[in-house]
């Protein structure tokens, strides 16, 4: 039952980009009308529009570059992270339950994310998003029976 190690899907990156986009216009433009209130220069707004639209953007390609994950024989890894390399391994007895989730962002994209809740501190579950709805599926389902084989019939 171990796969391959797998990527997301591409378009997830479109859709960090658009959010990183719309944080850009936003904040741009709050900058920039307090900006003209309080009688400072004119540039201040556009140029926090575009220094957010850059960064957000190169982080949206570079977080898609750096996210993978790999259904091993007895965990699940994932590894991801632009600055900060996080790789998490989360061992078929730990999971309690999967959710596959679509919102509607996520459905006009094609996509969906797969959610692993797991026994142990607030805040350990993994969430992997950008995922085609049959791949996010399929890795329910495997996940659920992998599960249930480390643990038993109870496990999920």
């Amino acid at each position: 039952m171990t796969g391959p190690e797998r990527s997301l899907e591409p378009a997830v990156r479109l859709v960090w980009f658009l959010r990183a986009a719309i944080v850009a216009v936003v904040l741009g433009a709050v900058t920039g009308a307090l900006s003209v209130i309080l009688s400072g220069p004119a540039w201040v707004g556009p140029a926090v529009f575009t220094a957010l639209f850059v960064l957000g953007g190169t982080r949206a390609h570079f977080r898609y570059e750096s996210w993978s994950y790999q259904v091993r024989t007895d965990s699940l890894f994932l590894d991801r992270g632009v600055l900060t390399r996080v790789r998490t391994v989360v061992p078929y007895v730990r999971i309690q339950h999967v959710d596959a989730s679509r919102g509607p962002v996520e459905r006009a994209f094609g996509l969906a994310t797969v959610v692993v809740y797991t026994a142990g501190s607030r805040g350990a579950d993994v969430t992997i998003p950008g995922l085609t709805p049959e791949r996010a599926d399929e890795l329910q389902d495997r996940l659920k029976r992998l599960a249930i084989a480390a643990e038993g019939e109870d496990a999920v």
